[in-house]
């Protein structure tokens, strides 16, 4: 899992029309990486939907939101269209990079059945980590004013 300080490890997935993006494609932007268990599920919609909902000031501080499941493109887009979530959404459909942050976690007791743990990383525009917060409940959600004041915070 990256340390405060650190730089967040790069990756490209792909997104709700299956074409590859990356995290170095921000670099030069504060960017707020939202992983999430599984879309459709009552908490995920809750946590994207104050992202959403946060976009304005998240914009004013010019930090970007980046949504990152295990979910398929597919189910992606529909959750993001369900909720009107205008931000990315990319798919970690092989588990490659929440093993690279280290936040991998069995879901719902299903043997063999892996997701990202509810996790949010702040990023400067370097790629590093400015702010860090993973749960270990996939039923707790991120402290939004906390990610808030951490993207306001991050230069």
């Amino acid at each position: 899992m990256p340390d405060l300080g650190e730089t967040a490890p790069d990756f490209t997935l792909p997104n709700t029309e299956k074409k590859p993006l990356s995290l170095r494609d921000f670099r030069g932007k504060k960017l707020v990486l939202a992983f999430y268990p599984g879309a459709f599920t009552g908490t995920c919609t809750r946590e994207m939907c104050a992202l959403r909902d946060s976009l304005s000031v998240l914009g004013n501080s010019g930090a970007n939101v980046l949504a990152i499941s295990v979910d398929t493109p597919f189910a992606n887009r529909g959750f993001a269209g369900k909720n009107g979530l205008v931000f990315p959404f990319l798919s970690d459909y092989r588990r490659e990079v929440i093993a690279k942050y280290g936040i991998v976690q069995n879901f719902s007791g299903l043997e063999g059945y892996e997701v990202a743990k509810r996790s949010v990383f702040v990023l400067d525009k370097d790629g590093r980590v400015t702010y860090r917060w993973v749960s270990e409940d996939a039923g707790k959600e991120p402290p939004n004013d906390e990610v808030i004041k951490a993207a306001q915070a991050t230069p």
